[in-house]
C-alpha cells in the first residue's frame, strides 16, 4: 500500500451475468461492505449500469462500465459514450484491459483518446497496462509498461485522480501469479513514472487466499478483479484484505 492513498477495490465483471444474477450479486457485496476501509466498486456489462447505480446509490458501492467510446456522440453503432455512461451515473470506466486491446486490436493511442472522452465527462478512468508471457520471458516486462502508461495517458490523467492497473497478460483468469518480487518490481517502476498520488492496482488472478500479501506490497494501492469479483464472498474477502 501506498501512505495516505485509500485502497479500491474494483470488480470487473466482464461478460457475466443476467439481470437477476447482477442484481443478487450486487446486493451481497453491498450487504458484506460495511466493515470494508477499502473503496469498492463494481463494473457490470453495459445493460446493467443504469439499473445497477440507481439501486446502489447511497451505498458505500460505486458502479462503472468496461469500456467507453473516444467520440462524444454520433455514427458508431454499437458503442457507448463516456456522457452517456455517466449519465446512467457511473463514476468510473474500464480502459485499455489486455482483453480490448487483444480482441479489439486497441492501442495505446486508441486507449488515450477513450480516456480523453472519459475525463471530460467527469468519469475517471482506470487503465490497464500489462505484458504478455513471452515479454516477460524476455526480460521486457517493465519496458513493455512503460510504453503503455507513455501512450495510454492522456494531460491531466493524475490530476484528475486517473488509476492505473497492472494486468500481466499471462495472469488474468489463468491462476497464475507473478512473484512478490516481480509485483513490487513493476509498481516501483509505475510510480516512479506517475508519480506519488496515483492509485495504481494489482490485477491478475486476485483472490482471498493471496489478497493481503499482494495488497501489503508497496505501491499497490489496491486491485482489479476479474472472476474472484463474481463471487461476493470473495470479492469482499480480497477488499477486507486490504485493511
Amino acid at each position: 500500500m501506498t501512505p495516505g492513498i485509500r485502497p479500491l477495490i474494483a470488480g470487473n465483471w466482464k461478460m457475466n451475468t443476467l439481470v437477476r444474477e447482477a442484481v443478487d450479486l450486487a446486493k451481497a457485496v453491498v450487504a458484506g461492505a460495511g466493515s470494508v476501509k477499502a473503496e469498492l466498486l463494481v463494473c457490470p456489462p453495459f445493460p446493467y449500469v443504469a439499473g445497477l447505480a440507481g439501486m446502489l446509490a447511497g451505498s458505500t458501492v460505486a458502479v462503472g462500465a468496461q469500456d467507453c467510446h473516444a467520440k462524444e456522440k454520433g455514427a458508431h453503432t454499437g458503442d457507448v459514450a463516456a456522457a452517456m455512461l455517466k449519465d446512467c451515473g457511473a463514476s468510473y470506466v474500464i480502459l485499455g484491459h489486455s482483453e480490448r486491446r487483444a480482441d479489439h486490436g486497441e492501442t495505446d493511442a486508441m486507449v488515450k483518446a477513450k480516456a480523453m472522452a472519459a475525463l471530460a465527462a467527469g468519469l475517471t478512468p482506470i487503465i490497464c497496462v500489462g505484458e504478455t508471457l513471452a515479454q516477460r520471458e524476455a526480460g521486457q516486462a517493465l519496458e513493455v509498461v512503460h510504453g503503455q502508461i507513455a501512450g495510454s495517458l492522456p494531460e491531466g490523467f493524475v490530476a484528475a485522480g486517473g488509476v492505473v492497473a497492472y494486468e500481466p497478460v499471462w495472469a488474468i483468469g489463468t491462476g497464475k501469479v507473478p512473484s512478490e518480487e516481480d509485483i513490487a518490481a513493476v509498481h516501483a517502476a509505475m510510480r516512479a513514472q506517475v508519480g506519488g498520488t496515483t492509485r495504481l492496482l494489482y490485477g491478475g488472478s486476485m483472490k482471498p487466499s493471496n489478497a493481503e500479501a499482494i495488497l501489503a506490497l508497496p505501491n499497490v494501492d489496491g486491485g482489479l478483479i476479474g472472476g474472484a469479483a463474481l463471487v461476493a464472498a470473495d470479492f469482499l474477502g480480497v477488499a477486507k484484505a486490504a485493511g
